[in-house]
């Protein structure tokens, strides 16, 4: 055989084998969080909570209390108390109000006759000489309307400090922009109150008198009774320093965002009602002229509120 055949029979051909990858060390290899993130991102609830993402430990994560999480946030005094405190402190800013009350009452008592002598010649339309006497009907009116009359002076000078310990109860819950508004509210309060009491005693009271005395003229001799006369002044005088806060009420409620004056005009007529009613419920007198008048003067204030915030460009 010649040397040609033998190689021919002895050699193989060779055979290409797939090439190997190599690994780049400069490459990262994929890992199973990551494909798990890709695969689930990461969402949150309507109360911020992070789901699908945990911490080392296996437990999910929370966000802090204190952050802002979804535009809601907390005033920056705000902090969780037990109901009892709560209640403690309610109790406490309310003796102070009481001991304010009871401090301008017993001062009103020194004064309370020649109180009651001025008021009485100067709420009817009639001259010095005109004006009926009174009369009284059982032993302890006269001081009993003596201690009325000086508890209006007490609720008087309580007033601002009642707003303001009401203001120091809510401190903590409210932002600063908040704490302002109320802050500008008590002096305003307690001008409206002075302005409610002028309005009733130059105004209301001697036209009801009036009235009174033109509804019974002819048909019999009027007999004021000292004590259900001044339960009528007194009543009419204290509304309607509450009455004239009508404003401010309105004011702080847009001013914080709890309405606007557009829903306040969509709803006018049952403010209308709820003011009728409450006229009727607390200045009832047997001719019905005392709550009309009341509530015209909170319808007006009411609409007039509206109009002054609808002229400013306030919706």
């Amino acid at each position: 055989m010649s040397d040609e055949s033998a190689d021919g029979g002895d050699a193989e051909d060779p055979v290409d084998e797939p090439e190997q990858p190599t690994e780049s060390p400069d490459e990262p290899l994929p890992t199973d969080e990551t494909d798990t993130d890709a695969e689930h991102p990461v969402e949150t609830d309507g109360e911020g909570v992070v789901g699908e993402h945990h911490d080392h430990s296996g437990e999910p994560e929370y966000p802090d209390p204190d952050d802002d999480v979804g535009g809601i946030s907390t005033p920056p005094d705000d902090e969780e108390m037990p109901l009892a405190d709560h209640i403690e402190e309610m109790v406490l800013r309310l003796a102070v109000v009481l001991l304010v009350g009871a401090a301008g009452t017993a001062i009103g008592l020194l004064w309370a006759s020649q109180a009651i002598e001025y008021i009485w010649l100067n709420v009817f339309p009639y001259t010095v000489d005109e004006v009926p006497p009174p009369h009284i009907y059982h032993p302890l009116e006269l001081w009993l309307t003596r201690i009325k009359l000086s508890a209006l002076l007490g609720i008087m000078v309580a007033l601002p400090m009642f707003v303001y310990q009401c203001y120091l109860f809510m401190r903590p819950g409210l932002y600063p922009h908040e704490r302002k508004y109320y802050l500008a509210a008590v002096p305003t309060s307690v001008v409206l109150a002075g302005i409610g009491m002028l309005f009733s005693y130059l105004l209301v009271l001697p036209v009801l008198f009036q009235y009174f005395t033109f509804y019974a003229e002819g048909s019999a001799n009027i007999a004021y009774a000292l004590g259900e006369t001044f339960d009528l002044i007194i009543t009419l005088i204290g509304f309607l320093a509450i009455v004239f806060q009508i404003p401010l009420f309105i004011m702080l409620a847009i001013m914080m965002g709890v309405t606007t004056r557009r829903w306040l005009a969509e709803k006018r007529l049952y403010f209308w009602a709820a003011f009728a009613g409450l006229s009727f419920m607390f200045t009832m007198d047997p001719t019905m002229m005392a709550p009309i008048l009341v509530a015209i003067t909170m319808i007006l204030l009411f609409e007039g509120t509206l109009l002054v915030l609808k002229w400013v460009g306030r919706e």
